[in-house]
């Protein structure tokens, strides 16, 4: 839909226009209009939302919608009208719905809920964690017993498929439910008349627990270039499946939030959201910086005489900052990327440490060495300056590549969101770090080398 089309209908929709706009909204697919959405108010979106008359593209609509425009429009909606629309939808998208709700409402839409196998699905659903494979999956999928011929095969297909949207794989199960394997549509083609189906079925084939982590359910779908995967129970019985765009929505927003995490915003917000929510989001880590500040005055207080005395080491402090700061990022940066990708992992804690810190000496031997060179130019025979300056790098350069791989690795160790260590976090404490640095091993060296 291009920006003429948005205009059009933003007119219609101004103008009360509801012949032509309910025309717009018809050969209009959901996402296209859940867009249309997010550039009108309320009032506007309630009255535009209405005006759909294929109650599928309604529900399909509202799951469309961003987080925020979509809970408005719940807001005034009664539970009865909510569990018509879960009723429409897919489990696992009814069941990020009711999770969007407040707790005291809960109970009530999934009253409202005709369909009473949704209803009971939604509700052992809703009793995994959101952030597993459990919580993620649905339970809309094809499965036949291993036992059946090729022709009841075909006929529980048809059976099954009448309520489903899209079929990826068709799972077969043992008489107590559990997973055996999958049936690859072609083996239907190609052995029309096979007596068993577990005879040509594929075994083994890749699924996930349900308590399994997100971030490790999308590892396995890259890894495997799935577009569906079996969850099954901690004794093997399927018990839903996932799919690629659920793993994909999960792995944006995932992104989003470690983005923000790393910009030193410490919740989910967007652009339009309110200025008090935004404020909040923001101010922590501003007002721990303002510390980290105040800190680094008190060090350069305690350091007055040495400036006095040599003025030009009052120079070099932003280079030893920033040079800390971006260190220190581009280390925790590297460990957290593959910790997010599988390719690292906690076993090999010390072996990332070494690796890091062999790096750190070849990094901090070219910076010391060149900045070494250009004050012996700038500042000829204040050996005092040049050595400090130099050294501190040096140390610097150490301390930020280890404490930026280490502290990534300690918080995944602990269960807390590594991408807090590529923020302010390690910017800050670097800056505090690397400036004591600097401090002694000025002093030292003035020491050494009497000014």
């Amino acid at each position: 839909m291009n920006e003429k089309d948005i205009e059009l209908i933003e007119e219609m929709i101004e103008h009360g226009d509801e012949v032509g706009a309910r025309n717009a909204f018809s050969g209009l697919h959901p996402a296209d209009i859940a867009e249309l959405f997010q550039s009108l108010d309320i009032k506007e979106a309630e009255w535009a939302f209405n005006l759909i008359d294929d109650k599928e593209k309604k529900a399909d609509v509202l799951m469309e919608l961003d987080e925020e425009d979509r809970k408005k429009l719940l807001e005034n909606m009664d539970p009865e009208q909510i569990g018509h629309f879960i009723d429409l939808l897919d489990t696992d998208d009814a069941v990020d719905l009711i999770q969007e709700l407040d707790e005291e409402d809960r109970e009530e839409v999934i009253l409202n809920i005709e369909d009473m196998e949704q209803a009971g699905d939604i509700v052992d659903l809703l009793q995994y964690d959101e952030d597993t494979a459990g919580g993620l999956m649905g339970t809309e999928l094809i499965k036949v017993n291993e036992n059946l011929s090729m022709p009841d095969c075909l006929k529980e297909m048809r059976h099954q498929a009448e309520d489903l949207d899209d079929i990826y794989n068709v799972y077969v199960v043992d008489d107590d439910g559990r997973l055996k394997g999958v049936l690859p549509l072609k083996k239907m083609i190609t052995h029309p008349s096979v007596s068993r189906i577990k005879h040509v079925m594929e075994t083994d084939p890749v699924s996930v627990k349900a308590d399994m982590p997100i971030e490790d359910v999308a590892i396995d779908f890259e890894k495997y270039d799935l577009v569906a995967m079996p969850v099954v129970d901690s004794i093997g019985r399927l018990v839903g499946q996932i799919t690629v765009d659920d793993v994909m929505d999960e792995v944006r927003e995932q992104s989003e939030r470690d983005f923000q995490l790393a910009s030193g915003i410490s919740s989910d917000i967007d652009a339009d959201d309110s200025v008090w929510a935004q404020t909040k989001a923001r101010l922590p880590w501003l007002l721990i910086g303002i510390i980290g500040g105040l800190v680094n005055s008190v060090i350069l207080g305690g350091f007055e005489s040495q400036l006095a005395a040599v003025t030009a080491l009052a120079f070099f402090i932003p280079l030893i900052g920033g040079t800390g700061g971006n260190v220190g990022v581009q280390a925790s940066a590297i460990v957290v990327q593959g910790l997010a990708n599988g390719r690292l992992e906690l076993k090999e804690f010390w072996n990332q440490i070494w690796r890091g810190l062999r790096v750190a000496i070849i990094n901090a031997v070219v910076i010391s060495a060149v900045v070494l060179a250009y004050t012996m130019l700038t500042e000829p025979g204040d050996y005092a300056l040049c050595f400090a300056v130099s050294a501190s790098l040096f140390c610097v350069v150490i301390f930020a590549t280890v404490f930026g791989t280490l502290v990534p690795l300690t918080l995944e160790k602990l269960k807390v969101n590594p991408a807090l260590a590529t923020g302010p976090f390690i910017q800050i404490t670097n800056d505090v770090v690397g400036l004591l640095i600097y401090v002694g091993m000025a002093v030292w060296m003035l020491n050494i080398f009497p000014h």
